[in-house]
């Protein structure tokens, strides 16, 4: 996937998130994971554009890796919302499945720059 279909589909996630979280309910539980999952399905968009950004390998490698993290997160808060059922569990299937598809991109993509800054320095010896 090229970087800038990767930077739409983060946005477009980013987007789908925003619009749960107005659908939570207006209770203690659904404010506090609003706030949590609004942060965390956001991040890896704007992170994700800040890689492309990267002054080096190394640096661009240390943003996807905060990606994965947020993406991970926000799996982590779409379970709780689903086995809460703050909103209807079926509601949640595609934005749950685009989640664990944009998180197994970007762990392909560590893997890939990991693997090319291992290769790198062994070229280098």
């Amino acid at each position: 996937m090229k970087r800038e279909e990767l930077k739409e589909r983060l946005k477009a996630f980013a987007v789908r998130i925003v619009k749960l979280v107005d659908k939570l309910p207006n209770t203690a539980a659904g404010r506090a994971i609003g706030n949590q999952i609004v942060r965390s399905g956001t991040f890896p968009g704007a992170n994700y554009r800040a890689a492309c950004l990267g002054k080096s390998e190394k640096d661009f490698l240390n943003k996807l890796k905060m990606v994965e993290e947020e993406l991970d997160e926000t799996m982590y808060w779409l379970e709780l919302i689903m086995e809460l059922r703050l909103v209807k569990p079926e509601l949640l299937e595609s934005l749950y499945a685009e989640n664990d598809e944009l998180l197994r991109i970007i762990v392909k993509s560590v893997i890939t720059m990991r693997e090319r800054m291992e290769k790198s320095v062994v070229d280098r010896k």
